[in-house]
């Protein structure tokens, strides 16, 4: 069964917890949806754990589809959200277009960053299931960092989760946030909030794919390694690199061959002897 806004809001009604990561291509997103993901997403944080720039603020339109196209035709269960790029959603109208672009393609729900109430309620006024992203917002934060660690400034978190609530917002990401912060708007709020960095009482939990399978090369607090999966590589590229040198790959079961009658012909042309 295809999993639906619904679904992820009767999953916090019945305190079960959500799973989301990241995905950028194909192949990671059919192990995903096969591994039971509820929310699979492609994040601009395809940026710098993908395509190499300093910041998630490169990353284009043309980009997050370009990878979203990929990993749509990999999820058949779960629900695909997508992020809207930095700076095609700064007002309402521009928003809308954006989103249009990447539900054409795919995405079941879009994301967005910061106070965004106008846009998320003109989006939601149309029928657009709208992900809010509250704390630290990789696309206007220039350093990664706990947001809401102060009393002024947790209390203006909450009560800013609670506004995008009222706009329209259908879940809500909260990004490394204090535990007590993510726990106290986790229950103020209605719908799911999703927590990277937010501590353990948040509605569900997202990760970058590369953190939690030890393909980012420092470890984050927030986050857990799954798998090596960094270090495999590299041991087995080294290998491949070592026996291609040394003649060792391939082997001859890594070989097709002609049948006798007709290597011997081929053969037999290529000496010269029946050339014409």
């Amino acid at each position: 069964m295809t999993t639906t806004m619904q679904e992820l809001h009767r999953k916090k009604q019945m305190s079960r917890k959500i799973t989301m990561l990241t995905c950028y291509d194909y192949p990671t997103a059919v192990l995903q949806d096969k591994a039971g993901l509820d929310v699979i997403f492609v994040g601009d944080s395809l940026g710098t754990n993908e395509l190499g720039y300093e910041r998630e603020t490169s990353v284009t339109l043309g980009e997050i589809v370009h990878h979203l196209k990929a990993v749509r035709r990999g999820v058949q269960e779960a629900y695909l959200l997508a992020d809207l790029p930095y700076k095609t959603y700064d007002d309402p109208g521009m928003a809308m277009i954006t989103a249009r672009e990447l539900l054409s393609h795919g995405a079941d729900g879009v994301k967005l960053e910061g106070m965004q109430e106008a846009v998320i309620s003109h989006l939601a006024g149309s029928g657009i299931e709208v992900c809010a992203h509250l704390g630290y917002n990789p696309q206007f934060h220039e350093k990664a960092a706990v947001k809401g660690k102060t009393y002024d400034a947790a209390r203006a978190l909450l009560e800013s989760a609670v506004s995008l609530q009222n706009a329209g917002a259908s879940m809500i990401v909260l990004e490394l946030i204090p535990e007590e912060l993510g726990k106290a708007i986790t229950e103020t709020l209605t719908i799911p909030t999703i927590g990277i960095g937010a501590g353990r009482y948040t509605d569900g939990q997202v990760l970058i794919v590369h953190d939690m399978l030890g393909l980012t090369p420092h470890p984050l607090r927030h986050a857990k390694n799954y798998a090596n999966a960094g270090e495999w590589m590299l041991q087995a590229f080294r290998a491949y690199a070592e026996e291609v040198t040394n003649g060792q790959f391939p082997q001859p079961a890594n070989a097709r061959t002609m049948i006798d009658s007709e290597r011997e012909r081929f053969m037999g042309w290529y000496s010269g002897k029946d050339r014409k």
